[in-house]
């Protein structure tokens, strides 16, 4: 080994081993989340509706609600601003045509109610998510899904009749549970 590799030899395997370096700076940021806000991040509604919690909205309580916590971003009926359009469709008539790429996240989309309701629950609004009160919740969905011509104006969802309402596009999805064996009659291609 050469006279310059004798000597720098040390110091690269000192470098490398971190040692003698400070601490980072934001190593202590933040706070140890409760036991309880750990629990809401691994619980996730299934399409039967299985972890929603106790609670109510009417469509009445979410269009006041959407109001002051979606409309900003969402526009002033769903129609989209900063944020992803919710509204195809109208009440009384839902959204059952296609959708296009540019269409994105539209509420009478997804293929479950639950999904609506898991999604707001966990990150909306995006500033705060997470903030909003099952109650409140089920309000903006019932909002939003009145106004997608989901529901009536009446209907008031809460975790029995949330995971009733079928919605608009759900047959449009690859069923969970595959038929096996598949069936033996052949394609009309073949």
């Amino acid at each position: 080994m050469s006279y310059s590799l004798k000597f720098f030899a040390p110091l690269i395997l000192l470098a490398a081993s971190g040692a003698g370096q400070s601490p980072r700076a934001y190593s202590n940021v933040g706070r140890t989340p409760t036991p309880e806000e750990i629990q809401n991040l691994g619980v996730i509604v299934d399409p039967s509706g299985k972890n929603l919690p106790a609670g109510k909205g009417t469509v009445k309580e979410g269009q006041e609600l959407y109001a002051k916590q979606c409309a900003a971003c969402h526009g002033k009926t769903g129609e989209g601003g900063v944020a992803d359009q919710l509204v195809m469709g109208s009440p009384g008539n839902p959204h059952k045509g296609t959708f296009k790429d540019t269409d994105r996240h539209p509420v009478s989309f997804f293929a479950y109610s639950t999904t609506v309701w898991d999604y707001i629950n966990r990150a909306m609004p995006a500033n705060r998510g997470g903030s909003l009160k099952p109650d409140e919740v089920y309000a903006v969905v019932a909002y939003l899904f009145y106004m997608n011509g989901i529901i009536q104006e009446t209907d008031v969802m809460d975790a029995t009749t949330l995971p009733k309402v079928k919605m608009p596009n759900h047959d449009n999805f690859v069923p969970a549970k595959p038929v096996w064996p598949p069936s033996p009659k052949k394609p009309s291609w073949y």
